[in-house]
């Protein structure tokens, strides 16, 4: 494990005539510790945002009435490729919206990805980030499926911390949210013919949120959908394209109109084998044995669900990443799903072929166990022994 500190000076590129006096009013210093393995070496891009009264803490929100919707922040990121294949400097902005081309092909033909990962804030008022260099990662894969150039892990990593940082009052209370960070890689450029776009722009914003089903941290309710696919096999559902979304949007509204929290999808072949739900992954425990759908291609590889399997390990569980047939909810006796959005939550049933078949849940299962640890990583309670936590101080 690396651990290192970087201290960046903030400059505002252009202040306009008679603002040069007040440039030091403008600068400023933050540190950062990164405890995740791989380090940050990139210098810190420019920036356009002062430095808020040190009372302005807090955005103005009622944080114990934080759902999972909306709220836009004060700044985004944004930094854009050419044809020659190479980001330009990125840049935090006030948050707005984007100018795109009508023929832009991430409008057209869906060139386009999307991560999601979030800011902690702890007690001592440092801000956490969570395995951000694992988004980076996937992005670069999930660019290379869809012919587009993505940024260098160490140019995403900076984005996020500066983003965050801009943000830093959005960044609820600790025990009260996190700030939902999603960054966004579209093809901005025109194009009429089906082709790559000639241009890319790499987006972050950010949103305070809470839980992400309504629910809230009470047991899930899923319906195995078996007349609509989430992905095919040799397609695009392996990777965190936006076309891999809008889909599943038939399937989840006709679920929830019928009292269902989401819904559970089988494979597209025999439709036999969980695969995951709408928008996570799933588990299955029986006794000692956790098991979760390999990704092969069809399943997204989740960060929260990569974690997941090395806490299960860690604490003596047999983890078993293979195909498991419906059948097998029959007996088992805990199912949970897990996402950046959702964390860890609790599946109290799910209805198969108008079958309900329940599962135990509450304080003294599995699934608890795990979302505490995980949690209590994520916030600074519980030390990192992995080294996934990127301290922002």
């Amino acid at each position: 494990m690396v651990s290192r500190s970087l201290v960046c000076r903030r400059i505002v590129p252009s202040l306009g005539n008679g603002s040069r006096s007040s440039l030091s009013k403008f600068g400023r210093c933050w540190g950062y510790t990164s405890q995740a393995a791989s380090s940050l070496l990139q210098a810190c891009e420019p920036s356009v945002y002062s430095t808020r009264k040190e009372e302005d803490e807090y955005a103005d929100v009622d944080w114990d009435k934080l759902g999972f919707g909306l709220m836009p922040t004060d700044y985004m990121y944004q930094m854009k490729c050419g044809q020659n294949g190479t980001f330009e400097r990125g840049q935090v902005k006030p948050y707005g919206n984007i100018e795109l081309s009508p023929s832009a092909g991430v409008l057209n033909y869906g060139q386009g990805l999307f991560e999601g990962l979030k800011a902690y804030r702890k007690e001592n008022g440092s801000l956490l980030l969570f395995r951000p260099d694992q988004n980076a990662i996937r992005m670069k894969v999930g660019a290379d499926r869809m012919c587009m150039p993505a940024p260098s892990v160490e140019q995403f990593m900076d984005a996020v911390r500066e983003t965050t940082l801009a943000n830093s009052r959005w960044v609820p209370p600790p025990g009260k949210g996190s700030l939902y960070i999603r960054p966004l890689l579209i093809g901005s450029g025109p194009i009429l013919g089906l082709a790559p776009a000639p241009e890319f722009t790499f987006l972050i914003y950010a949103s305070p949120v809470s839980n992400y089903f309504k629910e809230g941290t009470a047991p899930l309710s899923l319906y195995v959908e078996d007349e609509f696919d989430r992905a095919s096999r040799g397609g695009t559902g392996g990777i965190k394209t936006i076309t891999n979304y809008a889909p599943v949007l038939k399937a989840l509204g006709r679920a929830k109109s019928r009292g269902f929290s989401d819904v559970l999808y089988l494979d597209s072949v025999d439709k036999k084998n969980l695969e995951e739900v709408s928008s996570c992954n799933i588990f299955v425990l029986k006794g000692n044995v956790l098991s979760t759908p390999t990704t092969k291609g069809t399943i997204l590889s989740g960060v929260t669900r990569k974690s997941i399997i090395q806490i299960s390990r860690d604490l003596g569980y047999q983890v078993e990443e293979r195909a498991i047939p419906v059948e097998e909810l029959m007996e088992a006796e805990e199912v949970f799903c897990t996402g950046t959005a959702v964390v860890v939550a609790s599946v109290g049933s799910i209805t198969y072929k108008d079958k309900r078949i329940e599962f135990r849940t509450g304080a003294q299962t599995a699934c608890q166990r795990l979302y505490d640890i995980l949690v209590g990583i994520q916030m600074g309670q519980i030390k990192d022994k992995y080294g996934w936590i990127v301290e922002i101080n």
